[in-house]
């Protein structure tokens, strides 16, 4: 086991993967911007390195800043997180040349299932079923796009190959609008994404974003587990997730569980991933791998009481999973609201000084978060400060104690999007389960929000 791990990212996740390796009684090294000098982690940890100034580009995505961060301080191995470098395979190889253990998948696990495209290809060869669309990346001729849609059938969507985050997609309905699509995501690609490859899928109606947890070692050992629903999303962006899924039927969640474990043991994959679905009229249809762990893993840590983060760095080690498929049962059900320090409906960034902040507490109740009273948010970043994770017997039971939650939550100084959260909970067609990707947007239309 490691003696000293450099935690490469900032927020909640970092405090998270600082805890975790607390319990596991190793050191870690927490490097921060400037605007993250007065950041819990930072003030409880044991070594911390500043990497530069606030923007993200000076600091945690700073390649050289976080090598000798981890060269000065002696560390053995560099967890990134989410976001920020977590999923760049550049820096996951650029670590492991400098001598250090990166914690997570191999650069060429990364390469293959960062790219869209290419993700896609493997895992069609791997047997996992996939969304009809292009065969790879699609050309400059406006006959082959146009017979390529009218094959696949409107609507369709464009996708980059290399997005993320929502961006670099386009709807299309009609023949009319297709090439100006696809010209105009190629050069949103290119600029957001430095690469200007697109494809085409077709475009599910209503679908549920439904996602398979796995975690696998460098003994080709792999396990899922279960899943988790993320269809109350905003633009793309998920706001509430929970597990397992409502009323989708064991058999088939065993199903695309075990062709995950299959694609996994078949490219090699090690450390802790999400295979991401579309799942309509009974069928999952694969869109993307994450290759790092997810902002929503609480939810999947309380109903299998796996802790993921330590499970990660024990695979980096070289350690074998300490379970096995038999051994991973689900209990009760979770639901995990992200609170982020933005106007609740009009979804503007509040960055600024919290005042005051009071978390919630009682039976099934967990806090992940990184703010305290008197902390300044800063406006460089991402606005989630925070998730509030309920867990109970049943899905009513854990909706029960979130609405609890939610009501002893106090954030004052700063506007955030607990008002929301509230409302959705005690909405009706919720509380029934079943919701697709677009159900947020149409309440927020329908509630004039």
């Amino acid at each position: 086991m490691f003696k000293k791990i450099l935690v490469a990212n900032r927020g909640e996740i970092a405090l998270r993967v600082q805890r975790a390796c607390r319990e596991m009684g190793v050191t870690a090294v927490m490097v921060y911007s400037e605007a993250d000098r007065d950041a819990k982690y930072v003030k409880l940890a044991e070594e911390a390195v500043c990497i530069g100034p606030a923007p993200s580009a000076l600091s945690y995505l700073n390649m050289p800043a976080i090598i000798s961060a981890a060269e000065v301080t002696d560390a053995e191995a560099i967890h990134p997180g989410y976001g920020f470098l977590s999923e760049n395979a550049a820096f996951a190889e650029r670590v492991e040349k400098s001598g250090f253990q990166f914690i997570g998948p191999t650069p060429e696990s990364i390469r293959i299932m960062g790219d869209k495209v290419s993700a896609k290809v493997a895992m069609i060869k791997a047997g996992v079923p996939c969304v009809p669309g292009s065969e790879g990346e699609l050309g400059d001729d406006p006959a082959v796009i146009k017979r390529i849609a009218k094959a696949i059938g409107y609507p369709v969507i464009i996708k980059a190959a290399g997005g993320g985050g929502g961006r670099g997609m386009r709807v299309v309905h009609t023949e009319a609008a297709l090439i100006n699509a696809v010209q105009m995501t190629k050069a949103e690609a290119g600029a957001a994404f430095n690469n200007p490859a697109v494809y085409m899928e077709k475009f599910l109606q209503n679908p549920r974003h439904i996602e398979i947890q796995i975690l696998a070692d460098k003994h080709k050992n792999a396990v899922y587990l279960g899943e988790r629903d993320c269809s109350m999303q905003r633009r793309h962006q998920k706001v509430i997730e929970e597990a397992p899924a409502p009323g989708i039927p064991r058999k088939l969640i065993e199903r695309i569980g075990e062709r995950c474990v299959a694609a996994c043991k078949k490219i090699g994959y090690r450390g802790a991933g999400t295979f991401e679905f579309l799942y309509e009229n009974g069928e999952f249809y694969f869109i993307e791998m994450n290759t790092r762990v997810q902002v929503e893993h609480p939810v999947t840590e309380l109903i299998t009481g796996v802790d993921i983060v330590k499970t990660q760095i024990m695979v980096a080690a070289g350690e074998k999973l300490p379970f096995t498929q038999r051994d991973i049962v689900l209990r009760g059900h979770a639901i995990e609201c992200r609170v982020n320090a933005e106007d609740p409906y009009k979804f503007t960034p509040s960055p600024g000084r919290i005042t005051t902040w009071h978390a919630p507490g009682g039976p099934g109740i967990r806090v992940d978060s990184h703010v305290y009273s008197n902390y300044f948010v800063p406006p460089n970043y991402d606005s989630m400060i925070g998730k509030i994770i309920a867990h109970g017997d049943t899905r009513e039971q854990a909706i029960a104690r979130m609405r609890t939650a939610l009501l002893e939550t106090v954030i004052e100084g700063i506007k955030t999007n607990v008002p929301l959260h509230r409302e959705v909970m005690v909405d009706a067609r919720f509380q029934e389960g079943g919701t697709n990707i677009h159900y947020l947007e149409e309440w927020l239309a329908a509630h004039n929000r």
